[in-house]
């Protein structure tokens, strides 16, 4: 096996395809990246059995060939090259890369030892990868981090028609985003949803965000445990976490609700600041007002913070509410909107923040759908 490729092409390939890479395995193997070299091409591809990525990329390759090298000692290697074409060669059972008068030899791993890689998706659509990047950035901020709650970690994807549902939660929050997709397979039309691990899929939107389209395939009902990913020369398989989220519909029925409305980048500047003065997970307190204000407060005793905005307010002549920083920060943050909805039932019940309807960003974003995001506030007012 010999084949000679362009370092940032290499380098490129080889740090996409390491994402799959597990942190740590009792399989040796499956900390090796699988390097696959014919005419005209290279194909760098990673795989731990939860996920599968597949690069490719061009190269001058001598004739076909295989072979299994440690990823991250590759990576690493790739970091350091020099600019310029790279070299790279099987000889016996070490790996050389050479580069501008540079050269390292690496150790391979047993070929016939790695597993067999699963077989891409059948076909099912596509969705502007844009628009899915931001979509998924919108939900992933509200999806839990707790692996011992496998299933409040992962992001639910469902495809209705020509309609794209994600959401996430890990049970104090709960955010929604609906999207336009294409779908071209056979039942396609038939509404389908998969629970994928939020981490996995945020490595997804990064990587294809700037495909112009992302060709989702799946088998939705046909016993699949995967859903694929392709954009440009990235193929991605995640497998399915087991379980679906709870519905949101009751939940985000706000009936009876005061609605507010703050402008959005005012509102989170203003949390950030007087969040300072706060202990860890201590609340921020908003007062809304019919006067068209809104005070924020944090803190206790002598060490206290606060400041006032202007915001609108109907439904109720006043509404105490508080919520931890961080986690309204993430949902302000989330939207794109010059201003935001906030639909509360009061101290230690739900809010639904939304776009304020007739926004530009919210306009300009029409097209793509609709976000929402569901906050917890806190009972105990500061």
């Amino acid at each position: 096996m010999e084949f000679r490729i362009d370092r940032t092409e290499f380098a490129d390939a080889v740090g996409r395809a390491a994402r799959a890479l597990p942190g740590r395995t009792p399989v040796p193997v499956l900390g090796g990246l699988l390097l696959e070299a014919d005419a005209g091409r290279l194909a760098v591809t990673g795989f731990d059995f939860e996920a599968a990525v597949r690069v490719e990329a061009d190269a001058e390759a001598a004739g076909p060939g295989r072979v299994l090298v440690p990823g991250r000692r590759l990576l690493d290697v790739c970091r350091v090259l020099p600019d310029g074409p790279v070299s790279c060669a099987l000889e016996a059972s070490r790996f050389t890369v050479e580069a501008d008068g540079t050269r390292f030899g690496l150790s391979t791993l047993p070929l016939a030892e790695y597993p067999s890689l699963p077989a891409p998706p059948a076909p099912y659509g596509t969705v502007d990868a844009t628009a899915f990047a931001t979509a998924f950035a919108q939900v992933a901020v509200a999806a839990g981090r707790d692996d011992t709650l496998p299933l409040l970690t992962g992001v639910q994807l469902r495809l209705d028609g020509g309609e794209m549902t994600l959401a996430a939660s890990d049970r104090y929050r709960y955010a929604v985003r609906r999207l336009e997709w294409k779908p071209q397979a056979a039942g396609g039309d038939v509404a389908a949803q998969a629970l994928l691990p939020a981490r996995r899929l945020l490595d997804v939107a990064r990587s294809l965000g700037r495909c112009g389209d992302v060709r989702i395939g799946w088998e939705p009902g046909g016993g699949g445990a995967l859903v694929g990913f392709e954009g440009g020369r990235t193929r991605t398989a995640l497998r399915l976490l087991d379980g679906r989220l709870p519905a949101y519909t009751s939940l985000f029925d706000m009936a009876g609700a005061a609605v507010a409305e703050v402008e959005r980048e005012g509102l989170a500047e203003a949390v950030r600041r007087v969040a300072v003065v706060a202990e860890a997970n201590s609340p921020v307190r908003l007062d809304f007002s019919g006067d068209g204000s809104v005070r924020l407060r944090a803190g206790y005793g002598d060490d206290v913070a606060a400041q006032r905005l202007p915001a609108t307010l109907s439904g109720a002549d006043e509404m105490p509410v508080a919520f931890n920083p961080a986690y309204l920060l993430d949902a302000l943050t989330s939207f794109e909107s010059p201003r935001v909805r906030l639909e509360l039932l009061g101290a230690g019940q739900r809010a639904l923040l939304h776009a304020v309807p007739g926004d530009g960003a919210a306009q300009a974003g029409a097209g793509a759908g609709e976000h929402r995001h569901l906050l917890m506030s806190v009972k105990e007012l500061v």
